[in-house]
């Protein structure tokens, strides 16, 4: 079992509750999904980008990533409905945990002039949204085989209600939230 699951089991729900004053455990908010996200505008000329992508996310989190397709045709950016843009990956349960052990204390600190996350990337409603800049944080992915540097997205779901709540649950478990 992953170790932020248990500590969210044993210390984060109950400090919650303590808190904000729940009245029921099913109060508590919880992790729902974390999703990350790879966009390539470079996809558009070379269609193997994505496998790439594809790739490398499955290797960061442990399941097959997905490609995401453009919704609307933009002739600006010579872009066509239905183009494969990028790439995402939703994960849930056992290997949400695994991934949120491993980013918080294995890639974040890997980051060059690492102060902690930025505190502000909430969104009104209890989520939570992070940008990285490389993917070469990862341990998974070696550096020799990496053709080009690209950044991420990676959402935080919660069941929160408001940002104080997410805060807090997500500093319980371990994000590094800059001071």
């Amino acid at each position: 079992m992953a170790r932020i699951k248990t500590v969210y089991n044993s210390e984060v729900a109950p400090a919650l509750m303590k808190k904000f004053e729940y009245k029921s455990p099913m109060q508590i908010p919880r992790l729902d999904k974390v999703v990350l996200n790879i966009g390539a505008g470079d996809a558009k000329e070379n269609a193997k980008v994505i496998d790439t992508i594809i790739a490398d996310l499955t290797l960061i989190t442990g399941q097959k990533a997905v490609p995401t397709y453009a919704k609307k045709s933009v002739a600006n950016f010579k872009l066509r409905a239905g183009q494969k843009i990028g790439a995402k990956v939703t994960l849930r349960g056992e290997r949400m945990y695994e991934f949120i052990d491993r980013l918080f204390n294995l890639s974040l600190p890997r980051v060059r002039d690492f102060k902690g996350i930025n505190p502000n990337g909430f969104d009104g409603r209890g989520n939570y949204s992070l940008g990285l800049k490389e993917q070469l944080i990862f341990p998974e992915i070696e550096y020799d085989k990496v053709e080009k540097i690209r950044g991420m997205d990676i959402v935080f779901v919660t069941t929160a209600k408001t940002d104080e709540e997410a805060r807090e649950l997500l500093s319980l478990m371990g994000a590094p939230f800059a001071k």
